[in-house]
């Protein structure tokens, strides 16, 4: 990029193409900006998704875990009533 040398001025017909290069550019911006983020919510989408499964299975681990020492309690003071 050319640098201005001392002395020279900037005319309105240079401010205005130069706004406009500048209001160009932060439109292509803006516009990689919200592709970036509808990929992020896709992804947070299925992320959610992930976690929400993985917290099915361990409600259900963790029930059935809880059934089976239920049950082993209960056998063993069945057990011992019966054998009293």
């Amino acid at each position: 990029m050319a640098t201005m040398a001392r002395g020279d001025t900037w005319t309105d017909e240079r401010l205005d193409d130069l706004s406009k290069r500048t209001d160009e550019g932060f439109a292509d911006t803006r516009a990689e900006f919200r592709a970036v983020r509808s990929e992020m919510n896709e992804r947070f989408g299925e992320m959610n998704a992930q976690f929400a499964a993985q917290n099915r299975a361990m409600v259900q681990l963790f029930g059935g875990m809880f059934a089976v020492t239920l049950v082993g309690f209960l056998g063993v003071i069945a057990t011992i009533l019966a054998s009293s």
